[in-house]
């Protein structure tokens, strides 16, 4: 029989960010002999079983995140909200049967609102407990906080992918809050600097990493592709999809689909610049690299409008909006990224994950006394 502690992982199919980010929490676990179960949806799935072929996975019905073509997000956001939280309450009883026919001792959730189960010890993992509304939705904010504070009262944890103090990634978003329940983690990123080596020959001036619900995903790629074609850059492109829709590469672009960390490693080790989303993901993966990248958040999208601005306000990164976005200008404008001014704290994660096993083994014994 096996008598290892059995943990569930659950992250948001909402691009591949809140997957990508689990990836050193899942090589943690292992590390320390925890079995790693996964749950998931859609291409965070996909992405997750190329990481770890010989991990279990369940998959979550998936629901279809769609934004406006326009650069306001407001109606998509309103039309999008009743279908999270329908499957947000099918996911909570999808889990009860996980549970008991896996036997899992703890869930960690990222950004997944209904995995929370009072028989397990329940983890929900986020940087956004402040969500910063668009317009008119404001007037929802007070009443949104309010829900978020109550979700997260339903876990027994909430981890915080940033650092606690002042030198921080995230801002507002989630700093100024005082859960008893927040721990902060540092950056979670799939990516070590030490794995980034600095004698790669550059093959690329650049290199677009695209993310994201559609329509937006496809027209930055095509705004991209459009300019670059009439350069001289080397550039290449990585997808982040497996879409039916076919991108041609040309004598200067190459084009890449949905890649595993280790290939997408070495691109960016052959790029001199990156230009991202600037998704939390993505953001911690450049710092965690130590890497010049320029920030092109989603239209729309205020959380990732907030952080290009809040972090080139820092001067970590330059930013450009997706309708003034230009080649030539993102590459004579770049901030060279140095992360010298942070301590990564690269062993507070594991200092977290060998306190949650010594936690769940406490309390398997104390069952077992009963």
């Amino acid at each position: 029989m096996n008598n290892r502690l059995r943990i569930l992982i659950c992250p948001l199919n909402w691009g591949l960010g809140h997957a990508t980010r689990m990836v050193p929490v899942i090589r943690q676990c292992i590390q320390q002999e925890i079995e790693v179960i996964i749950a998931a949806d859609g291409e965070a799935l996909e992405f997750l079983r190329k990481e770890f072929p010989n991990l279990k996975f369940f998959s979550f019905p998936q629901y279809q995140v769609e934004y406006s073509s326009t650069n306001s997000q407001v109606f998509s956001m309103l039309r999008i909200i009743p279908e999270m939280v329908f499957s947000s309450i099918k996911e909570h009883f999808i889990l009860k049967r996980i549970i008991k026919k896996e036997q899992i001792k703890c869930v960690i959730s990222d950004n997944r609102y209904g995995l929370w189960n009072r028989s397990v010890h329940s983890i929900f993992i986020t940087h956004q407990l402040r969500v910063i509304f668009p317009g008119v939705l404001n007037l929802f904010k007070p009443v949104f906080q309010w829900m978020v504070k109550s979700i997260i009262r339903k876990y027994d944890e909430c981890w915080i992918p940033d650092f606690s103090g002042d030198n921080n990634l995230s801002g507002k978003l989630s700093h100024g809050f005082n859960y008893p329940t927040l721990n902060y983690l540092g950056p979670l990123s799939r990516f070590k600097k030490e794995d980034l080596s600095n004698e790669e020959k550059k093959t690329y001036d650049c290199l677009l990493i695209l993310s994201g619900p559609e329509p937006q995903r496809t027209i930055l790629e095509q705004r991209f592709y459009d300019q670059i074609a009439l350069k001289d850059y080397k550039a290449a492109i990585v997808r982040g999809t497996n879409s039916k829709e076919i991108l041609e590469p040309t004598a200067n672009v190459d084009v890449f689909e949905l890649l595993d960390s280790k290939t997408l490693l070495q691109l960016i080790a052959k790029s001199e610049l990156v230009i991202c989303r600037s998704g939390y993901s993505s953001i911690m993966d450049m710092v965690a690299l130590n890497k010049t990248a320029v920030l092109v958040p989603t239209p729309g999208q205020t959380e990732q409008e907030f952080l290009s601005d809040y972090l080139y306000k820092k001067g970590f990164f330059y930013t450009l909006s997706q309708k003034e976005f230009c080649i030539d200008k993102a590459m004579k404008n770049k901030i060279v990224f140095s992360k010298n001014s942070f301590d990564l704290g690269e062993d507070l994660l594991k200092q977290k994950i060998t306190d949650l096993k010594r936690l769940l083994e406490n309390i398997e014994n104390n069952k077992g006394n009963k």
